[in-house]
């Protein structure tokens, strides 16, 4: 019979395999109305993965209030491509509506750490994954360019750091978060975003400066594994080996997306600060 870790990387790519040309389609050519509709559901399923994980850890939050959110979230961002200001007005109506919870708050000695625990999921997850939207549809000059930057980028460093790291990695990169990780799956990752930027940027997406382009797949990368050492502190504190069990081989949703969860405002950021720091 097949050995367990072995069938376990089969299990693993077939899912990845299956999943790469719709997530492919639908960050470079869906219409606008698909990709946010798939935004939507990724951030609640993530979203709800991350209510599990917080109740594991004994914080109870408003999922109710955090899904609502979520939605007007990636909604205002779409808004916000049209209307400027969508996006805050929102995000100041979200932070009243938390506040407003005392008044239906059961327990007045859970309060603070339920809409704390709210909070943060909420820009954990809907605010930092909703920045997709700009990156994707704000430039037209642009185009598909920053998207399939940060997914190459976020996806060489996953793929390149976890290879190295199960056949090479002898160096634990942060015990106490992930024992996992090492530092020789961390360095190969890194290496691994930036070649795939460079050849990215050499093949396909030539209108931008290569140069620029290294140095945002740098920011990506970089924010990429604190992400997932992020989650990963979470999942510990909460002693939860996956964050669920929707993708077969890979664990839950958010296992997969952490890394993009700080890797897309981090691109966002420094697209938008860029006449700050390019010639």
């Amino acid at each position: 019979s097949c050995p367990r870790p072995a069938f376990s990387m089969i299990i693993r790519i077939i899912t990845a395999l299956a999943l790469f040309p719709p997530v492919i389609y639908l960050i470079g050519w869906a219409p606008e109305w698909l990709f946010l509709l798939a935004l939507i559901a990724t951030v609640e399923i993530g979203l709800y993965e991350y209510f599990q994980i917080s109740r594991q850890a004994g914080l109870k939050g408003i999922p109710f209030l955090g899904y609502a959110a979520g939605l007007l979230i990636c909604l205002a961002q779409a808004a916000e491509l049209r209307r400027p200001g969508a996006l805050l007005i929102v995000i100041l109506a979200l932070l009243l509506l938390a506040a407003s919870a005392l008044l239906w708050a059961s327990d007045l000695k859970q309060y603070l750490g339920s809409v704390a625990a709210t909070l943060f999921g909420v820009l954990y997850v809907a605010l930092a994954l909703s920045c997709v939207v700009p990156l994707r549809f704000s430039d037209p000059a642009s185009g598909r360019g920053p998207i399939f930057l940060l997914f190459l980028a976020i996806w060489a460093g996953d793929i390149v750091a976890y290879l190295v790291g199960r056949s090479a990695g002898r160096r634990p990169l942060w015990p106490r978060i992930s024992p996992k990780k090492t530092v020789e799956g961390a360095v190969a990752g890194f290496g691994g975003s930036l070649l795939a930027a460079w050849a990215y940027a050499h093949f396909f997406w030539q209108t931008a400066d290569w140069k620029t382009v290294i140095l945002l797949a740098s920011l990506v990368a970089a924010a990429g594994q604190v992400g997932d050492l992020v989650e990963s502190a979470m999942k510990r504190g909460a002693n939860l080996k996956d964050s669920g069990n929707i993708l077969p081989g890979h664990g839950g949703l958010l296992d997969r997306i952490d890394s993009l969860l700080f890797g897309a405002p981090a691109l966002w950021l420094a697209l938008t600060l860029k006449d700050f720091w390019l010639p």
